[in-house]
């Protein structure tokens, strides 16, 4: 077993330790997102185990590592600290892919739409084609406006042949409106994260929640007074850890479980990419889900409960169990991959708002998978001129 003096020296070669005032450090928790502070003249920290045995722990370790005193013939002291490596950032590609986004979005948008079967009409008045329809639709949301102001960038594209003409505002809500667009949502969806399958091995599952215009009222007997409640739906998404783009969604009402969406969205994305590695919280810790996930070819790097015991039996479950328990900082570098997944919907509500404008239900489901279509788009173009991938959809079909 480790004793405190290698996970110090572990903390030490994997953190990055901050310089406080005088001798005090400002030492990461391997297991939980804080920070203790350890007085290094002292040998004092503020964690559980030192305050416990009253003797120095695992982060005294690390900061006494990390000040490595190195005395040479004149009795000088050479103080060598850790430093925190850092990623430079490609600014020229970022800046000609946020220069450009909007119209290469357009034309990914226009390559996907083009595989929309539309319906021949022999009679009655000529109907919008369903692949025009979806195709102001997304845009609509891109832009983040409403029908009617969205209606400068639809006559935009129809100048520029990427719809044969620009619908009525009340048309692309009739789009919204459609039951048939959330499975054509969902597969362009899926559809636009394929280009990015030769990068994408790592993946993480997570939810979070949109909230709608629409309010639930009840009375309360128990407060005597009416009650409303903002009503919320919820997506679930399995996101590639390196790019944030999104391989699979479902979309579900706001208190539906995590759990049982994890077999949909694994199923959704084993057969598109090699996935090696899928982490998620402990909302998705069950066997159902670890076996379905080392059929699909990955390792789970999900944690264990503080009430889970070890049922002796060496299955999958006694083994991650014996992973998470003796191998624990392994175990939660592979897991904090998950924060891509906060990444991605940080990314999301940011850029295309955390509300849902629609009133009905069909129409807030579609409208939030448009707007995961929208970000899927974006990470390609980001994709295209940092990683030089080119995009081709439908390649099965063609």
């Amino acid at each position: 077993m480790e004793t405190r003096e290698d996970r110090g020296r572990a903390i030490a070669e994997s953190a990055a330790l901050q310089k406080g005032d005088g001798h005090l450090w400002l030492v990461p928790s391997q297991t939980r997102l804080i920070s203790y502070q350890v007085d290094e003249k002292k040998r004092t920290c503020t964690c559980p185990d030192w305050e416990k045995h009253q003797e120095p722990c695992k982060h005294v370790f690390a900061v006494e590592y990390t000040i490595q005193r190195q005395t040479d013939a004149q009795g000088r002291t050479t103080v060598t600290e850790t430093m925190r490596v850092t990623y430079p950032q490609e600014w020229a590609a970022y800046n000609a892919a946020q220069t450009h986004e909007k119209e290469h979005v357009a034309l990914l948008l226009r390559d996907l739409c083009a595989a929309i079967d539309n319906p021949v009409q022999k009679r009655g008045r000529p109907r919008l084609p369903l692949s025009d329809g979806v195709f102001s639709a997304v845009m609509k949301v891109y832009g983040a406006t409403s029908g009617r102001r969205a209606m400068t960038d639809l006559r935009e594209f129809e100048a520029k042949g990427y719809i044969a003409k620009a619908p009525c505002y009340n048309s692309v809500f009739n789009v919204l409106e459609n039951p048939s667009v959330t499975n054509i949502l969902r597969r362009m969806i899926e559809e636009s994260a394929a280009p990015l399958r030769a990068v994408e091995t790592d993946f993480a599952v997570d939810s979070s929640g949109f909230s709608t215009s629409v309010y639930a009222r009840w009375f309360s007997a128990k407060y005597g007074r009416t009650i409303d409640k903002n009503v919320w739906l919820k997506a679930h998404v399995m996101v590639g850890v390196k790019t944030n783009v999104i391989a699979s969604v479902e979309v579900t009402d706001g208190f539906a479980a995590d759990n049982p969406v994890m077999l949909d969205l694994l199923e959704s994305a084993e057969g598109r990419f090699d996935m090696k590695r899928i982490s998620a919280d402990k909302a998705y810790l069950g066997r159902t889900n670890l076996l379905a996930i080392e059929q699909a070819g990955a390792v789970p790097f999900i944690p264990f409960k503080s009430n889970t015991a070890f049922s002796g039996r060496a299955d999958l479950w006694g083994r991650m169990f014996h992973y998470f328990m003796y191998n624990r900082d392994e175990f939660m570098k592979h897991y904090h991959l998950r924060s891509n997944v906060e990444t991605t919907f940080a990314m999301v509500k940011a850029k295309f708002g955390t509300r849902i404008r629609s009133k009905t239900n069909v129409a807030q489901v579609n409208e939030v998978l448009c707007k995961l279509l929208c970000h899927n788009l974006c990470c390609l173009v980001h994709a295209t001129y940092e990683l030089g991938i080119e995009a081709t959809f439908w390649r099965a079909a063609a």
